[in-house]
């Protein structure tokens, strides 16, 4: 008998994809299947020999948060400043929230786990405003 909705995503084997991000490589953990596209997890992590770039934009979700697993990247936040998110920290990125990260050490790797699956992201003139 199987549970619908259950999944299991190992390290071993595990395959990176590019994503949103040029500059990022993406492992998908399988909750957007299992929970039919109303969450998505992912590990993202930095991809090597792509230069980064990043506009402000934010993301039409209803739930973000970042965890960093290693490394650094520092963000600035509307309405917060910059923010600098180091191995062991999370943020819980508000809906629609105005942000741009600002840099990433070469070996970032982070959770980010977002409602729902599907969101947008659309890029504005500034941060603050």
């Amino acid at each position: 008998m199987t549970t619908k909705g259950f999944v299991a995503s190992h390290a071993e084997g595990a395959q990176f994809e590019r994503g949103l991000r040029s500059f990022y490589e993406y492992r998908d953990l399988g909750i957007k299947t299992a929970t039919e596209e109303r969450v998505d997890a992912h590990i993202i992590r930095a991809a090597e020999g792509k230069e980064f770039s990043s506009q402000p934009h934010f993301h039409e979700t209803t739930f973000q948060l970042v965890y960093v697993i290693k490394g650094w990247i520092e963000f600035e936040y509307e309405g917060q400043g910059v923010v600098r998110l180091e191995a062991g920290s999370c943020v819980h990125q508000s809906p629609n929230i105005r942000h741009r990260e600002l840099g990433h050490s070469h070996d970032v790797e982070m959770l980010e786990v977002v409602m729902p699956a599907g969101f947008t992201t659309k890029e504005v003139e500034t941060v603050n405003g």
